[in-house]
């Protein structure tokens, strides 16, 4: 299972992060998204560790915890979603707020 880790600076990096949940636990990879055209961090990553006890742990120390000036919000990560399989009104056919027909 995946830790999500939202609300995080821009300059964090994999290793930072690496660092404050080995406080809680063996950490078995960590990854910060980026974005495809500029190459910058997105904010947010995700943390997997060797028990789901040291996950629970981390969790429930570090959700809500200020960390580089931000209020880390962190929780069990939930499965990504297909593309597509997003439910919404319209069905893409909306562009700017006016209908397209």
């Amino acid at each position: 299972m995946s830790i999500y880790v939202g609300n995080l600076s821009y300059s964090v990096t994999e290793d930072d992060l690496s660092k404050v949940f080995a406080e809680y636990g063996t950490v078995s990879r960590v990854q910060l998204p980026t974005d495809r055209e500029t190459g910058r961090a997105r904010g947010f990553g995700f943390v997997e560790m060797e028990s789901s006890a040291a996950e629970d742990a981390a969790i429930a120390a570090l959700d809500g915890a200020e960390w580089m000036g931000r209020a880390m919000k962190v929780n069990k990560a939930r499965p990504r979603e297909e593309k597509g399989s997003r439910s919404g009104g319209g069905g893409g056919n909306w562009d700017r707020g006016n209908r397209r027909y």
